[in-house]
């Protein structure tokens, strides 16, 4: 048997040595101590600083102590001179609808006054004529009630005295009672005006004062 020469005992160690030896595992990377994924520095700060409510503050970050807040929202300052300014417009419009008011408070007066200037210039010519006629007064008086009752009329206050009518407390002021008797005196209707109204419904001066019949044992 011959013996084995070098070449063959040289591979025969060499594969003996590699299979015995284990391979050794591939180290990551070495990071500077912040992760890929990680957000910089500084980021949940900032996410503050936006958020904040609005008339606060924002915070400051670490190293800030020496710098000043910085305003998110309007100062007080601010604030009070737009509630200044407010009050300031609304006390205009105040002023402003009082003198609207009046003015036409006084443009309604000088509606009714000019109504019944014609009924004071027949007042000054009958009191004129009646040294001459002393019979011209009576209707001199009439002539001048006729004329004051239609300046009512056109301003929408007509007169109101009819009798032998339903009582309506919306136009009738009761006065007295009288007992039932005649034709027209039916309980609960108007017997006689004493003061005649002016008006009716909303646009009423005042309500006829009036007698009404009693019911019969009432």
């Amino acid at each position: 048997m011959s013996e084995p020469t070098a070449e063959e005992s040289s591979g025969r160690s060499g594969g003996r040595s590699g299979a015995a030896e284990p391979q050794r595992p591939r180290q990551p990377p070495e990071r500077n101590g912040a992760d890929v994924g990680d957000p910089p520095a500084g980021a949940a700060m900032t996410e503050e600083r936006v958020t904040a409510p609005a008339g606060r503050m924002a915070p400051r970050e670490p190293g800030d102590a020496d710098a000043a807040p910085e305003p998110v929202g309007p100062t007080a300052a601010e604030l009070e001179d737009r509630w200044r300014r407010t009050a300031a417009d609304l006390e205009n419009l105040r002023k402003r609808c009082a003198r609207e008011i009046g003015r036409e408070r006084m443009a309604e007066r000088e509606v009714v006054a000019t109504a019944f200037l014609p009924v004071l210039d027949s007042i000054d010519r009958a009191l004129t004529h009646a040294g001459s006629d002393p019979r011209s007064i009576v209707e001199g008086v009439r002539a001048l009630r006729e004329q004051a009752l239609a300046v009512m009329t056109g301003l929408g206050y007509s007169r109101e005295d009819e009798t032998g009518v339903p009582f309506d407390p919306a136009r009738h002021e009761v006065v007295g009672v009288v007992e039932a008797g005649g034709e027209k005196a039916r309980p609960g209707w108007v017997a006689e005006v004493v003061r005649p109204g002016y008006g009716s419904g909303e646009r009423q001066l005042r309500p006829a004062a009036v007698t009404v019949v009693r019911a019969p044992g009432g």
